[in-house]
């Protein structure tokens, strides 16, 4: 990342052992390889960003104000996508083409699909989106959009994972490929919701081992 931008993705995740030597590479701006002799110069832009509240962190001692304070040296906040609807046509273009169809919108998405994207509340924000819209790819139909809480039980809707007739006609292997991944991913959502985005307590919840639920976490990059 040398003369760029080093990215640094959940950085709230950090633990308690590698906050001060973050801290020291930012504030020396330089740093030493694990059994290396010579210090490096640090020539980056560094970019952070996080789901937490790092100042209700600072306040709770778990993550140091002194780190902190050197990475939010101007903050952005983006609000969660239901607070943005007029963003959906735009995201979900962006991931069709990103998923490789070049041929017009209104093959996949036919008249009305948008004003039912804009009354799902999207628990699951962007990524839930995303998840969505390769779905549609996938099966070549609209995928139902699940609901989680009192709302949804109030119209009936389960959070669950149908298993569509299009599914059915898949090869036995990539059906159960497909059916399987969006079980994790809704799984996951709602498991990270429960714990408040804590890993830790989310591994006792679901009593999983914390290594295996961190690499499912980064399978579906929710981490």
């Amino acid at each position: 990342a040398q003369g760029g931008t080093l990215f640094l993705d959940e950085v709230g995740e950090l633990s308690a052992e590698l906050q001060p030597q973050l801290l020291g590479a930012l504030e020396r701006r330089q740093f030493r390889r694990v059994g290396g002799k010579a210090d490096i110069p640090l020539d980056v832009r560094v970019v952070t960003a996080t789901t937490r509240d790092l100042r209700a962190e600072v306040n709770a001692g778990t993550f140091r104000m002194d780190v902190y304070f050197r990475i939010a040296v101007v903050v952005l906040k983006i609000p969660p996508l239901r607070e943005r609807r007029t963003d959906l046509p735009l995201l979900v273009e962006h991931f069709v083409r990103q998923a490789g169809h070049d041929g017009p919108l209104e093959e996949i998405l036919p008249p009305g699909a948008l004003t039912e994207l804009d009354r799902h509340p999207w628990p699951g924000n962007v990524r839930e989106l995303r998840n969505w819209v390769e779905a549609t790819l996938a099966l070549g139909e609209l995928p139902e959009l699940f609901t989680s809480g009192p709302d949804a039980a109030a119209d009936g809707r389960t959070d669950a994972i149908g298993c569509e007739p299009a599914l059915l006609e898949l090869p036995y292997k990539d059906a159960r490929e497909l059916l399987l991944r969006r079980f994790e991913q809704r799984y996951l959502e709602r498991l990270i919701e429960r714990s408040g985005d804590n890993v830790t307590r989310a591994a006792r919840l679901a009593r999983m081992d914390r290594s295996y639920l961190i690499r499912l976490l980064q399978r579906h990059q929710k981490r």
